[in-house]
Parts: C-alpha cells; sequence; structure tokens
C-alpha cells in the first residue's frame, strides 16, 4: 500500500516526525473533516510503522484499550486491546475525538505521556515499556465541546499540539481534484462554495462543512448527479434537518452555481 494522499498546509508533517523521533505524545485539534485523521493515516504509512485507530465513544471504557479475558473454545483467555497491541509492537495508537471516552481512559494514558512511557496492565500482573517506536496521538474538536465534554488542563499540558482547520482554498481545490478527478473549474465552485458557508453568519448549523463532505459531493458528481443533486445528497442533508436551514443552504448552492 502506498502513502496516503496528504497536502501540508504548514509545519505539521515536521512537527510530527519530531514529536515520534522524540517519544512526544501529539494532540491535534480542529474541526470535524478537516483531514485530522487523513494526517495521521499519511504519518504512519511515511514513518512505516503500524496504525492502531480508536474511534472514541461515550461507552469506550479503559478496558476497551488495554484488553479483557474472554472465552474462547472453553478457555480463558487474554485478548489485547488496540492501545495494548501498539506498544507491544511499537506502532501508533490514534484516539480520535479523545473527549468522547470516559473518564477512566485519561488515567490510562497519564503514564504513557510522561517520562515513564509505560502501562500497568493489572489483569495480567504486566508492566509494559512503550519501545521508541510507540507514540500516542490524540484529536478532539475543540469548537464542537461543552463543559461536560473537554480535556482537563493538566492532560492538555502532557501533549505537544497542533491546530488543523480547512485548507486555504486553492489547497482544498487541489485536494478535491487529486481525491475524485473532478474538472478543476467544477472543483473551484465547491470551494467557492464552502467558503461562503464557513463564513456564514446567518445559517445555524452545528458544524461547518468539511473538506470531506465536498469530496463526496464532487464523487457523486464524477458519477453523473447533476450539481444540485450532489449537493442535496452531499452537504445540505448532512449539515442541517431544519427545513429552513436546508431551504437557506440551497439558495445558497443555486446562487453559486448559477
Amino acid at each position: 500500500m502506498g502513502i496516503p494522499y496528504y497536502v501540508p498546509s504548514g509545519n505539521e508533517c515536521l512537527l510530527f516526525e519530531t514529536a515520534f523521533r522524540r517519544q512526544l505524545p501529539l494532540l491535534i485539534k480542529g474541526p470535524t473533516g478537516c483531514g485530522k485523521t487523513r494526517f495521521v493515516l499519511h504519518m504512519a504509512a511515511k514513518l512505516g510503522r503500524p496504525l492502531f485507530t480508536v474511534a472514541c465513544h461515550d461507552d469506550l471504557t479503559a478496558a476497551d484499550l488495554t484488553g479483557r479475558f474472554l472465552i474462547k473454545g472453553g478457555e480463558t483467555v487474554w485478548v489485547d486491546g488496540p492501545l495494548t497491541r501498539a506498544i507491544r509492537e511499537g506502532g501508533i495508537c490514534y484516539l480520535d475525538e479523545v473527549v468522547e471516552a470516559r473518564k477512566d481512559v485519561t488515567v490510562v494514558l497519564h503514564p504513557l505521556t510522561d517520562d515513564r512511557r509505560m502501562m500497568p496492565l493489572e489483569r495480567t500482573g504486566e508492566i509494559l515499556r512503550a519501545p521508541d517506536e510507540f507514540m500516542l496521538v490524540v484529536s478532539y474538536n475543540p469548537g464542537y465541546q461543552n463543559i461536560l465534554k473537554s480535556l482537563k488542563p493538566s492532560t492538555r499540558q502532557r501533549f505537544i499540539a497542533i491546530s488543523f482547520d480547512f485548507p486555504p482554498p486553492e489547497t482544498e481545490l487541489e485536494i478535491i481534484a487529486t481525491e475524485t478527478g473532478l474538472e478543476r473549474d467544477k472543483c473551484r465552485v465547491l470551494v467557492n462554495l464552502a467558503t461562503q458557508l464557513r463564513i456564514l453568519k446567518d445559517v445555524d448549523l452545528e458544524e461547518n462543512i468539511s473538506t470531506r463532505l465536498l469530496i463526496y459531493c464532487a464523487i457523486l458528481m464524477m458519477e453523473g448527479l447533476d450539481p444540485y443533486q450532489a449537493a442535496q445528497a452531499a452537504l445540505i442533508e448532512p449539515l442541517s434537518d431544519e427545513a429552513d436551514v436546508q431551504q437557506g443552504l440551497l439558495e445558497l448552492v443555486r446562487a453559486t452555481w448559477g
């Protein structure tokens, strides 16, 4: 497999490589769909390390990361979780939207994010020492947090951090064109539409339009859907359930496409 396509927008690749080389944990902050996960995929492939990705959620526990005893063939056996596997194999463990996980997850991460770089496995009696090749990467969307879901300052200060945002227009155009093969003039219209939506103040959207959704829209257009059908399915419906908001988005799409 080749290295996943990624267009840098700053010094994020250098920062990631430096963090990996010096065994520093990394925190990536940025809005949904701006390229955080693609960046981690790209860097793991570039560094030649196995990647263990965990999509965090409300029910994610420490045991989901470390492992648990399971019954197999009438016997009770220990099965490593993705974090434990990453440590044993010298891989990169990526916890996406880490603030969604339960609080006991943070407790497990703490001894891996200081100079100890270790993790006790109480159920097996092991103390795992992270090899030099192990790296912990976490991400979250600061704009989507609330008072009940945020990283404590004491946890944030255990990581070096990179802030992501949506790519500049020309970079975003290049990404869409390369990922989908859509004609560049049509990609430019999509990017112009996204730019207008991101600065729009009178449309109530929980999340801004992502590069991912623009790629989805371009794929639908490549498959023969007209721009309005593609925008309805890939942009308008995913962004809102409110009829008046959808109508406002549709009017903007019409104005942009002409």
